[in-house]
């Protein structure tokens, strides 16, 4: 890596400088004007944390524990699809970093990499996380295979029941399969380094697209405003180990969810991609925590670029944070190099975060940190 990264933010421009517009854009852009993703990150910004003092806080503890497991850090990677776009063998890099930080990586259905892949890859630390197009027996079929993959979570994402219009992704011309024209061909001329290793490393497909016995595909952009309460009802009879819902911003919907027999509710309003008038996920997070009381476990994602904001979604409520972008920015940035390098300042910041706030034990971390609250 030729320039130290010391933010999240350092990250994001290099990301920006090495990768092509056209998948930097991919990874960086929302739906609709973008407020909606600029907001989940400024009202987490305004949010003021109280510092306290005189209480020993020479030893720190920033494991969580989730599911009747123990996790070395507070985060995980959250889903995201196709990755590779990203930088070549990027789902492995992130793989990797799961099992050397100890922390859970989601594989999306849209990955570039397939289920059996990163089970291998990541083991016990890989979670999968479920989209439902038009045929609910290709997405019961994922389902079998990710149990026979052996794996014990399954996060089902609710909120695309269609695709958003992304304005970034409209103008480059992204879709997939990737087409290459004019436009394309310079901004992967323009960025020799990426297109060269992509082209050593086989360009990048989504890796789980299927096909039911009529010979319907899973199509990127085709409706899946299918799932409803009673596929929910369905999968639960159907799937065995631990199931997370994952987009979702109403306290109504998640006390539904829970009654319903799943493990755990995901709050997020996916990283602003989808409904660019939703409101931010962190403002939603509290009201969904007091709905389902103290026990139920929250995951969290949606705005989180640094580790004051993992703290500050803790303390209104969640059990777990998820991050994405942060994640892929690194590996735009430097690879490898890069995604450790993102970890390595999130761990730093949660850890002085910490230290400043006299709370030695992240699980000590309640709502009496938050000193004021724009939300």
């Amino acid at each position: 890596m030729n320039k130290k990264l010391f933010s999240i933010a350092d990250a994001r421009a290099a990301a920006k400088w090495r990768m092509p517009k056209i998948f930097f854009d991919y990874v960086d852009g929302a739906a609709g004007s973008e407020i909606s993703c600029e907001q989940n990150c400024s009202m987490l910004d305004r949010m003021r944390l109280l510092p306290r003092v005189l209480v020993n806080v020479e030893n720190r503890r920033l494991g969580k524990s989730l599911f009747g497991r123990e996790w070395d850090l507070p985060f995980g990677i959250a889903p995201m699809g196709m990755c590779n776009l990203t930088w070549p063998g990027a789902d492995k890099m992130l793989a990797d970093a799961a099992v050397k930080y100890g922390m859970p990586v989601c594989l999306s259905t849209m990955a570039s990499s397939s289920i059996e892949y990163m089970r291998q890859q990541a083991g016990e630390n890989t979670w999968f996380q479920l989209y439902v197009g038009q045929s609910e027996e290709i997405g019961f079929d994922m389902v079998r295979r990710a149990e026979v993959a052996g794996y014990d979570t399954l996060i089902l994402t609710v909120d695309v029941p269609m695709i958003a219009p992304r304005p970034r992704e409209q103008r480059n011309g992204f879709q997939s399969p990737i087409k290459i024209g004019p436009k394309q061909f310079f901004d992967f001329a323009t960025h020799p380094q990426w297109s060269i290793r992509t082209l050593l490393s086989g360009v990048p497909a989504l890796a789980n697209n299927m096909q039911n016995s009529s010979g319907e595909k899973f199509v990127r952009n085709e409706s899946r405003g299918k799932v409803d309460w009673g596929f929910l009802e369905r999968l639960r009879k159907r799937w065995k180990g631990k199931l997370i819902v994952k987009g979702v911003l109403s306290a109504q919907d998640a006390v539904r969810i829970r009654d319903a027999d799943v493990d755990a509710v995901y709050v997020s309003n996916h990283g602003g991609r989808q409904l660019d008038s939703a409101p931010a996920a962190i403002a939603m997070l509290p009201g969904i925590r007091a709905a389902l009381g103290d026990d139920y476990p929250i995951i969290f994602d949606s705005g989180v670029r640094n580790g004051e904001a993992v703290i500050k979604a803790l303390a209104l409520g969640a059990d777990f944070v998820m991050l994405g972008r942060p994640f892929l920015y690194g590996i735009g940035a430097a690879g490898e190099q890069g995604l450790e390098a993102v970890i390595e300042l999130l761990i730093k910041q949660i850890d002085t975060t910490l230290a400043q706030l006299a709370r030695p034990d992240i699980n000590d971390i309640d709502n009496s940190v938050i000193v004021s609250n724009d939300l």
